[in-house]
């Protein structure tokens, strides 16, 4: 069974987040789901920067979704770990 990885940011300020990212690779497991989804929050805030991550008061939460797969039916997703800060 797969993860897969979403990503959303979201600023305090504006009250808004942007359109959920759906990270296109699949995961073998919850850790390594989890480790990237760190890895890419933290890269992401380093892009755009100590003044724009304060002046918006910018956060990103992230989560990490079971795939489900039914016989003859399509793909379906169950919450496994949500990580909302």
């Amino acid at each position: 069974m797969k993860f897969i990885l979403t990503i959303l940011i979201c600023s305090q300020v504006g009250g808004t987040c942007l359109p959920p990212y759906k990270v296109p690779e699949k995961f073998d497991d919850g850790y390594d789901c989890m480790v990237t989804g760190y890895e890419m929050a933290l890269d992401k805030l380093q892009e755009m920067g100590r003044e724009d991550v304060n002046k918006h008061n910018i956060f990103i939460k992230f989560g990490c979704y079971r795939e489900k797969k039914q016989e003859g039916q399509p793909a379906k997703f169950d919450t496994l770990v949500k990580l909302w800060y």
